[in-house]
């Protein structure tokens, strides 16, 4: 059925063409948008729009469509006795989705539809491809909704055009990725630009992904995260900076992880992970004035307040209490067991990746408000700086919000003999890196790094968060899909 209506509006499509109609021309009259129209007083003075149709009633010798633009909509009125008959023969062959821009005074018909009397019309646009209808009653409820979620991330075209709700969630997006420009351009941070391709990846533990730079005959890897060149950065003289940008982890793909995922990292020399607590409080509270939350939101049916200051939870006391377990004291086998028993699965065998999924299971997924989880123990945060109160945890916070980690902020490492160490560790155990470290990296740290706080932000959970949004590929306009069959 879907080849047969692809090809009846190809036969109109030769048609438009054998009477001399360009159904592709290369340009059209600015029009004014349809919200505009909508706005201002009935007048007889002619306005030029365009859009996509949306809807055609056919009364004999009189037609009313509906069109449909970025800003609203409006009804068109197409008469035999208005239209000449190049005009009347060329609106009988659209069809909806059809781009067209027409040209007519407004007026209001007798049941007040305030509508465009069309003058003349001018297809912009010959559509193939038939959209699905999607209706919308008197009380807001819509019926034959499209319920194939891989269908419209694949062509995310449509689901934009159809579902008002998607396409305001990514005009959030952007609005939200705005205000945190906005706040960290107005506090003295420049924004940067680093390599998405690198030779040596760092900065994260994850798998990479691997390419071949074919005129340097190397191999080169997409990056996993964006630190260990801005802290060079800071070590040149930027004392705060960031970048909000692509990073890529290769690695699996459920509700709240997507291999390519945007990330916002910054660095602030002489600050720490206390000032970035201070900061992710602020963001939050930015991100979500400039969306109109106010101090609070809804996720999931969960009621979000965020008003600071975020609550603060000590990672090994947390655990502790709600597994009623010293767990820290555990062999891995044992800890293994216990996963097993609770239906956890893990593809680590690794005693702190095995404690760091029973404490998600424990406490970050039951975290609801705004929480700052602190106190990492040293194994767990190589990579930042010791607590200086107690030598045993870091200076190290993860923000959790419903269940999701949203941000990951050190107070960051810059002696170089302990770094290297750590890294040259990381190496050993790793495939990838057989045994290099990046040294491009150290030697900026042995030039010397003043006291640091960094912090990372994944975009796309906090979109999620901000527009209760349950799938993190809701959030990314063009999320990666297996290859369609066929």
């Amino acid at each position: 059925m879907a080849d047969e209506k692809v090809d009846s509006r190809r036969e109109k499509l030769e048609r438009l063409r054998r009477i001399g109609v360009d159904p592709y021309p290369a340009g059209s009259v600015r029009p004014t948008p349809i919200e505009t129209v909508r706005n201002r007083e009935e007048n007889d003075e002619d306005v030029v729009i365009s859009g996509r149709l949306t809807a055609r009633r056919e009364h004999g010798k009189t037609v009313f469509a509906d069109l449909r633009d970025a800003t609203g909509s409006i009804q068109l009125y197409f008469g035999r006795k208005v239209l000449d008959e190049s005009a009347w023969e060329l609106q009988k062959l659209l069809d909806l989705g059809d781009l067209v821009q027409v040209k007519g005074p407004v007026f209001t018909t007798r049941t007040g539809e305030l509508t465009v009397k069309c003058t003349e019309v001018t297809l912009l646009c010959k559509s193939l491809r038939q959209l699905p209808v999607v209706k919308v009653d008197s009380e807001g409820v819509a019926h034959d909704e499209v319920t194939d979620r891989d269908f419209l991330y694949r062509h995310r075209c449509v689901d934009l055009l159809i579902n008002p709700s998607s396409r305001r969630r990514f005009e959030n997006r952007s609005r939200i990725i705005t205000r945190l420009r906005e706040y960290l351009d107005s506090n003295g941070f420049l924004e940067v630009e680093t390599p998405i391709l690198q030779p040596i990846y760092g900065g994260a533990a994850a798998e990479p992904f691997e390419t071949l730079y074919e005129s340097m005959n190397s191999k080169f890897y997409l990056r996993i995260a964006t630190e260990l060149y801005l802290k060079r950065l800071v070590v040149g003289g930027f004392q705060k900076v960031y970048e909000i940008g692509k990073d890529f982890r290769n690695e699996g793909i459920d509700r709240t992880h997507s291999p390519e995922f945007t990330q916002l990292e910054l660095y602030e020399a002489y600050s720490d992970y206390e000032g970035m607590m201070k900061r992710f409080e602020e963001m939050l509270a930015g991100t979500a004035d400039v969306l109109g939350l106010g101090d609070g939101f809804t996720y999931q049916g969960h009621a979000i307040g965020i008003r600071p200051p975020f609550r603060r939870l000590g990672y090994k006391e947390a655990l502790s209490k709600a597994s009623g377990e010293d767990l820290f004291s555990w062999e891995p086998a044992d800890l293994l067991e216990l996963m097993s028993e609770k239906g956890l699965k893990s593809g680590s065998a690794d005693r702190i990746t095995l404690l760091d999924k029973l404490f998600d299971y424990y406490v970050a997924d039951r975290i609801v408000e705004p929480t700052f989880v602190v106190d990492y123990p040293v194994e767990m945060s190589p990579l930042a700086k010791r607590n200086r109160r107690d030598e045993t945890v870091t200076e190290r916070f993860e923000a959790f919000i419903a269940g999701l980690e949203v941000a990951n902020a050190f107070s960051e490492q810059n002696d170089p003999v302990l770094q290297r160490n750590i890294l040259e560790e990381q190496a050993a155990g790793s495939a990838h890196r057989q045994g290099t470290v990046d040294e491009d990296f150290l030697y900026a740290l042995e030039v010397g790094m003043p006291p640091t706080g960094g912090m990372g932000i994944g975009i796309d959970r906090l979109v999620m968060l901000l527009t209760d949004t349950g799938r993190i590929r809701d959030t990314i306009l063009f999320p990666h899909l297996r290859r369609a069959e066929g």
